[in-house]
């Protein structure tokens, strides 16, 4: 009995923390009976946000892309539409269908009509190759694939039906602009339950997984995500992160809930994103920390050719933020930058706001609201304040397990992160990188993250990473992959030099390679294992 009174009174303060952000608030009755309506049928699903979204904000416009923009009610009658459509080419409740669509309304609209058929989507990746796709596809049993034209010599490997969704010329498959548009009796959309949405690890470390995230049994998730991050409420988001990954996604559902403007492009420009940010006006801008770097990297006039100074938030999230990163975003754009640190399989860890940012840059921050983080050394025991340890989380958001049966290591309730760190004396988290990343050299441990983020500290350097390679003398070596700015005069012995002077020497890299760009997948992590093979 009193662990449900502390319940309910910790929802009570989510729903307060909800309720000054904007994320809940008196309604009329018949609105909020048609969101129960909607809530009853799919259940806490996209599809139930965006009915709910339709309802509360109307003709205001809910997205641009390319091609014009769309109204909350355009996205809602556009996937009822679909979802009628895709009924009459045999899809329904059940079914599991792949969307391997960039950032646009086409995504949007299969990822909604899907949840309203009671189907299941799978969010590709669109940087996967051929036998990769077709790998996942026959592992995670889909039926279908929706996918933009560019991606057809890919997606057609499969030997799946498919359905095209962006396209600039004419095509024989059926796409979803035909779909939407055909007369389809609206009773072939009728389900008794929401479709699930699967999404996909990013497969750095080895072969993709799908992840479907379950209905969370707490506020905790979104309330401890806008306590520290103060969203405005109908504001303009530009979300450059790929929507088929966790962050993009979150965005595309909390802006939903928000009742923002979401501004999205099929393919990220560094200096298209300041345009859209100057011409929208945009308070919030959702990115993957490579984005942030790539658009620093811009000539300086370009930065300040655009007035970006409605800029409110830019939440980054998907990869590890360096610390001079961060400090530099902040030097041209103020205290704008959040930090996020989590996963697909744990939901969100840790936010570092500005502040945290400014006195102690590549903090992950503190755990949110709700979430218990502990560290804890190979026997599963916690390692002492200050000292590297296995991340381990709990909250309500942790995931059930891969679609193919595997899940991840847990003690005593909490989930492991797969990742290392270590807490400073005020309680900040510090991610230093993958358990599975370390190395042991001559019998000492070694990071590669901290190599990688001195190195990107040089002021000739563009970017690296490292990785352990065999060595018959030491075990294991580190070895440093490195791009260069234009015209840097520096050269493997004075990069060696660099990490000596400012690390200990078992962590000097043995070999620097030069490269005009690392292999990166959608979300802006290093494909490590390319490098490593």
């Amino acid at each position: 009995m009193i662990s449900l009174v502390r319940r309910a009174a910790h929802e009570l303060v989510n729903l307060g923390i909800l309720t000054r952000r904007g994320l809940a608030r008196p309604m009329r009755p018949d609105q909020a009976a048609r969101i129960g309506l909607a809530a009853l049928r799919w259940g806490l699903t996209p599809a139930t946000l965006a009915a709910a979204a339709a309802i509360q904000h109307g003709d205001r416009v809910a997205l641009v892309d390319e091609r014009g923009t769309l109204s909350f009610v355009d996205l809602d009658n556009r996937s009822s539409a679909l979802a009628a459509g895709l009924a009459a080419h045999d899809l329904g409740q059940g079914s599991r269908v792949a969307i391997m669509c960039r950032n646009h309304r086409g995504f949007v609209d299969a990822l909604l009509a899907l949840n309203k058929l009671g189907a299941d989507a799978l969010l590709l990746n669109t940087a996967f190759s051929g036998p990769q796709l077709v790998d996942v596809l026959a592992r995670e049993n889909v039926t279908a694939v929706i996918h933009d034209e560019e991606f057809t010599p890919v997606a057609a490997q499969a030997g799946l039906p498919r359905i095209v969704a962006w396209h600039d010329e004419d095509v024989e498959s059926p796409t979803l602009d035909e779909l939407i548009d055909g007369e389809y009796p609206a009773h072939l959309a009728t389900s008794s339950r929401g479709g699930s949405v699967v999404i996909l690890t990013s497969g750095t470390t080895g072969s993709p997984k799908g992840v479907a995230r379950p209905s969370p049994d707490s506020l905790d998730l979104l309330a401890g995500l806008v306590e520290r991050i103060p969203l405005p409420r109908r504001g303009s988001h530009v979300v450059a992160a790929p929507m088929f990954h966790t962050w993009g996604l979150s965005f595309l559902l909390l802006g939903l809930q928000l009742g923002a403007t979401q501004i999205v492009r099929r393919r990220f420009d560094p200096a298209q994103v300041l345009a859209d940010l100057a011409e929208h006006r945009a308070a919030v801008l959702i990115p993957v920390p490579v984005m942030l770097q790539r658009m620093l990297n811009l000539p300086r006039e370009e930065l300040r050719r655009h007035n970006v100074s409605t800029l409110e938030v830019v939440a980054a999230a998907g990869s590890a933020l360096a610390g001079d990163l961060a400090v530099e975003w902040m030097t041209w754009f103020g205290h704008t930058l959040y930090n996020i640190y989590g996963s697909t399989e744990v939901a969100l860890v840790s936010i570092a706001t500005p502040e945290d940012l400014r006195v102690a840059p590549g903090t992950a921050g503190r755990p949110a609201r709700g979430t218990v983080v502990k560290l804890l050394d190979d026997r599963g025991s916690p390692v002492p304040q200050g000292e590297t340890g296995r991340i381990f989380v709990a909250n309500g958001g942790l995931f059930e397990g891969y679609t193919n049966g595997d899940t991840k290591q847990q003690l005593d309730g909490l989930m492991s992160t797969g990742d290392v760190g270590c807490f400073d004396a005020e309680g900040r988290l510090y991610v230093q990188g993958r358990d599975d990343e370390m190395i042991v050299s001559g019998g000492e441990n070694v990071f590669p993250q901290e190599v990688e983020d001195l190195l990107a500290r040089h002021p000739a350097v563009v970017e690296a990473a490292a990785v352990g390679v065999p060595d018959e003398r030491f075990g294991e070596r580190l070895r440093a992959y490195v791009v260069l700015l234009n015209e840097s005069s520096v050269d493997e012995d004075g990069l060696k030099v660099y990490v000596r002077e400012n690390l200990a020497g078992y962590k000097v890299p043995r070999e620097i390679v030069f490269r005009a760009e690392l292999p990166r997948n959608a979300t802006g992590k290093v494909r490590k294992r390319l490098l490593a093979d």
